[in-house]
């Protein structure tokens, strides 16, 4: 597993925000602590965030178009974009991920050596369980994220938990 120093400040402002607020979105916790999204989220509680090095995230995304629709997300500047479908299939080529999503996928070009981190976080979100998939650069800004799915009923896909677990305890040796 790859270690990252975070600062015991940032923990400790963490751990207080979450014994008030479990349900905020870490994206909007590290707004209000005046924190990159990757700090909040590296300083998470351990039962919550499992850290990788980055060089695993071309593994990881070669293994998602197998669990079905998710939701990617990015945020810019404060907008978020959001895609809710089969996470594409890709290939290496001209110093990009190359995501090649058929009609209605996500179509995009990662430099996967920006990525230095890939988190896998479980964490409630507006009251209800919430698994996903965070990649952050040295920096710790995020590159992006991917929510497993739910079902009509809001409810996550059975099948995508396990699959999350599964690649989680596989590359943390958990």
């Amino acid at each position: 597993m790859h270690a990252v120093d975070v600062a015991l400040q940032t923990r400790q402002e963490v751990a207080d925000y979450l014994s008030k607020d479990a349900d905020t979105p870490v994206s909007m916790m590290a707004e209000s602590l005046g924190r990159s999204e990757g700090q909040v989220t590296l300083a998470l509680p351990d039962d919550m965030v499992k850290t990788v090095d980055g060089n695993h995230a071309q593994y990881v995304l070669e293994a998602l178009p197998e669990w079905g629709k998710v939701t990617t997300i990015v945020h810019s500047f404060g907008s978020i974009f959001e895609a809710k479908a089969t996470f594409p299939k890709g290939k290496v080529a001209h110093g990009f991920y190359n995501l090649m999503g058929k009609d209605g996928e996500l179509h995009g070009h990662l430099r996967l050596e920006n990525v230095q981190h890939v988190c896998f976080v479980s964490k409630p979100f507006r009251g209800m369980e919430s698994h996903y998939i965070a990649f952050f650069t040295e920096g710790l800004e995020c590159v992006f994220k991917i929510y497993l799915g739910r079902d009509k009923k809001r409810q996550l896909l059975e099948g995508q938990v396990e699959k999350f677990y599964a690649l989680k305890k596989e590359l943390t040796n958990e």
